[in-house]
């Protein structure tokens, strides 16, 4: 069949690289959907990395770091805002000037973007274009041909490789090793530590809780958390850490965002957690995620842990 976009060479180029754009939106959003993100669009994408950067940016700056069209922003802000991802202030330096904050609900959005969907696109692209050779128009023609008989979503594989596993009792040693490395490097081993981690099958398993792992191909288990249940419908996500030799990989984020959708599927009342203001790293990651500072919480839990002087709460 006539191509008449490829005929004419040079004359429809940014026809034939609008129609190529369009091909790998569709796909990237395709991707994203297969997450589970179903209201995400290709175009939302670019202000969510903006704003995870720099939040509180104008609708002018955006435009500017972007490239898009101002009406183009400000249609895709329109949506975002009535799905409850971004708000729109006035400036205070300039009323004229709207800024654009992400919501709680946003910053979790692009924390479980990056974690799954972010990395599959951009893998998926790379490999989309390794092959490429010759000149604009031949490359051109090669990728078309390339994403035709293989699109995006079919280039499904996972670039850093770390897996999801569930409880197994061989996985005891890993569990007891990763958590007391990270509460011995900054505390102490307090009696609720050792009763849990000396105990997992008992105090956890048993006892309707869960326990998740990140395995490494070449490291094995490199992290771990747990839900406990403390009554029916409440869950205290606890004992989460990373071996201290697989710092740098994300595998506590990819854990932490996999263990949070298990909690929306198990119909959970409320999830909750109990840490140290010295965890700063920790509390930033879960504060980034979604996670609220309950005082609450803290008053009715954190008798548990001499060490504890913050709970926090996921908003199910």
């Amino acid at each position: 069949m006539t191509d008449i976009l490829a005929d004419e060479g040079y004359l429809y180029l940014g026809s034939r690289m609008k129609r190529l754009s369009e091909r790998l939106q569709a796909d990237a959003a395709q991707i994203i959907r297969d997450t589970g993100l179903e209201d995400m669009q290709a175009a939302h994408m670019p202000i969510f990395s903006s704003l995870e950067r720099e939040d509180g940016l104008t609708v002018s700056c955006l435009v500017d770091r972007i490239g898009f069209s101002q009406p183009s922003i400000t249609r895709t802000l329109k949506t975002l805002a009535e799905l409850g991802y971004v708000r729109l202030e006035r400036s205070e330096e300039d009323q004229r000037q709207k800024q654009v904050f992400l919501t709680d609900k946003g910053r979790e959005r692009v924390f479980r973007l990056r974690a799954y969907a972010w990395p599959r696109v951009a893998a998926a692209a790379k490999d989309a274009v390794s092959g490429l050779a010759g000149n604009l128009l031949d490359q051109l023609s090669e990728l078309e041909a390339e994403i035709a008989a293989r699109p995006l979503p079919k280039r499904d594989f996972a670039p850093d490789q770390l897996e999801i596993v569930s409880w197994d009792p061989a996985y005891a040693d890993d569990f007891y090793r990763i958590n007391e490395e990270w509460v011995s490097s900054m505390f102490e081993m307090e009696p609720n530590d050792v009763n849990i981690l000396e105990n997992p099958q008992s105090v956890i398993i048993d006892n309707d809780g869960e326990i998740w792992f990140v395995r490494d191909p070449q490291l094995g288990i490199i992290g771990t958390l747990a839900l406990l249940k403390m009554e029916d419908g409440v869950y205290e996500l606890t004992k989460m850490g990373v071996s201290e030799a697989a710092r740098g990989k994300k595998a506590g984020e990819k854990l932490l965002a996999f263990v949070i959708d298990r909690a929306r599927s198990m119909n959970m009342k409320t999830l909750f957690l109990l840490t140290n203001k010295k965890c700063e790293a920790a509390i930033h990651l879960y504060e980034k995620l979604g996670f609220r500072h309950d005082a609450e919480m803290l008053a009715e839990y954190s008798a548990r842990y001499e060490r504890c002087n913050v709970a926090m709460r996921y908003p199910l």
